[in-house]
């Protein structure tokens, strides 16, 4: 098992990957979406957090949270947006006959479901400009991988409140737009 050493800082700033199992292009449909709102919503009422940028990709989602500053808590706030997607989307899956795959007996034995990757990645924001970098990350991600040819053709992502707040043109990595960074981190 590997020794994963995590940043936990109380009132911090993360970027977040987290992944579907087997990078299955599950939460674009409308019910991991309402699931996902509804698992945010539940976090929040025990445990704030605000967040400041998104994106939702088919088989994978970035993200930047600030926590509550006596808070450093952030797995306990994936473990219950995990497990409501798990609960809400499970029943959904089952009510149109369509089944998940069969869990390993590892997952079965943690009482884990087969829609997300166990781990997820997570980076202790240092700075405003460690800041600017990944919020443009997370809104240029969808172009890098090749989903639209511009950012703002895509509907799941923050991107649309930062043009609305004045933080982005419109046309911000628009086509003919070079891409931001070489860089692939969180993938």
């Amino acid at each position: 098992m590997s020794n994963y050493r995590r940043a936990f800082v109380p009132g911090g700033t993360y970027f977040f990957t987290v992944a579907t199992a087997h990078r299955r292009p599950l939460l674009t449909r409308p019910a991991v979406r309402r699931a996902l709102r509804a698992g945010i919503d539940q976090a929040r009422q025990t445990l704030p957090f605000t967040i400041d940028a998104w994106i939702l990709l088919p088989d994978h989602l970035h993200c930047i949270w600030t926590l509550s500053p006596e808070d450093a808590n952030f797995s306990a706030r994936w473990a219950i947006i995990k497990r409501q997607v798990s609960h809400e989307y499970g029943e959904a899956e089952w009510c149109v006959g369509r089944t998940l795959p069969e869990l390993s007996a590892s997952r079965h034995k943690r009482r884990e479901s087969g829609i997300w990757q166990r781990r997820f990645w997570e980076h202790l924001i240092q700075d405003e400009e460690d800041l600017r970098h990944h919020v443009e990350y997370i809104h240029w991600n969808l172009v890098k991988h090749e989903y639209v040819k511009a950012v703002a053709d895509w509907p799941y992502s923050t991107f649309h409140r930062f043009v609305q707040r004045g933080l982005y043109p419109s046309n911000w990595g628009g086509q003919g737009v070079q891409e931001l960074s070489g860089e692939a981190f969180g993938e």
